[in-house]
């Protein structure tokens, strides 16, 4: 592949998609603030860069993987929170460079970002991903893309080498709130299936009986058929090898955090929103924060058995 691409966030996502790109025969200049991660990286066939801005100078695209909306508008703009030392994405690149951002901020920053890249005389899309790491290390992620059709296009070949499907949600902004949207219905699901899963055990139903029930009956949901919260009736599911993640429960109290602000943000009149978040960032600070999100079903089986004791 002719197109030098620049990477920036080598974690759990970032690196296995980056290493896709690698296999595709792409180029890939990448770095993170995390030295394992740089050396995974380096394993997987991608060029380290002294600093974020080493890793743009040249690339045609860059495309940045973080955790934080703080962190991206720092990376773009040369804050050391974000890139690194060595400068600003945008300063570094060339003018025909293209952005692709597929960390999952919030709307108001994605927004900010895009204004950034316009402002440089940059191209930029918010592309943030469903999928988690098994999709990332398969390239069978779903991308979520805010921007102009124009701009679409110059991604398209990259996004699927990474991806299995890319669905144009709108203008700039427009994935992330689309992913943000998404997030707030898997979180409610996830706790909704586990809590039918514990309740199936105070009744005596078996794991298997109520997954064969409940994933061909109306109770069907991704959180049951591919994230299952317990053992057994999805051998692929975190819940069979310790509730490693897949998507970690920091991640999705995160998530949920963001969605609580556009539903403030818009007067949505939500009710299952805000007790979700609340429930994610409790597990994430009483120590379900590295866990898959998954294991929010061990924090209710807890609760329950000490309600009954009670």
């Amino acid at each position: 592949m002719s197109t030098p691409i620049a990477f920036i966030g080598l974690g759990h996502m970032g690196g296995p998609m980056a290493a896709n790109l690698v296999g595709a025969g792409y180029t890939v200049t990448g770095f993170d603030l995390v030295p394992d991660a740089l050396e995974q990286a380096r394993a997987n066939g991608v060029r380290i860069a002294d600093s974020a801005a080493d890793a743009a100078r040249g690339a045609r695209i860059v495309i940045t993987m973080l955790p934080s909306g703080r962190h991206l508008l720092g990376a773009y703009q040369g804050q050391a929170d974000g890139a690194g030392s060595g400068g600003g994405l945008l300063a570094a690149s060339d003018a025909a460079t293209l952005f692709i951002d597929c960390s999952t901020v919030d709307v108001v920053d994605a927004r900010a970002a895009h204004d950034l890249v316009v402002a440089a005389g940059r191209r930029g899309l918010d592309a943030p991903v469903s999928g988690g790491v098994a999709g990332a290390e398969a390239g069978t992620l779903t991308f979520m893309v805010g921007a102009e059709e124009t701009d679409i296009s110059a991604a398209t070949a990259v996004l699927e080498v990474m991806g299995a499907r890319i669905v144009h949600c709108g203008g700039p902004g427009s994935g992330q709130a689309a992913k943000i949207c998404n997030n707030l219905i898997l979180g409610i699901s996830m706790i909704a299936v586990s809590e039918a899963f514990v309740l199936g055990e105070k009744l005596g139903l078996t794991h298997q009986a109520l997954f064969d029930v409940a994933s061909a009956a109306s109770g069907q949901c991704w959180a049951l058929t591919t994230n299952c919260p317990v053992p057994g009736p999805v051998p692929t599911s975190p819940a069979n090898r310790d509730y490693r993640p897949g998507f970690a429960g920091a991640l999705m109290a995160k998530d949920l955090g963001l969605a609580l602000n556009a539903l403030d943000s818009t007067g949505v009149a939500a009710e299952l929103g805000p007790v979700a978040a609340g429930v994610y960032r409790r597990f994430a600070d009483e120590g379900g924060a590295g866990l898959d999100f998954s294991a929010i079903i061990n924090d209710i089986r807890a609760k329950s058995d000490r309600k009954a004791g009670a």
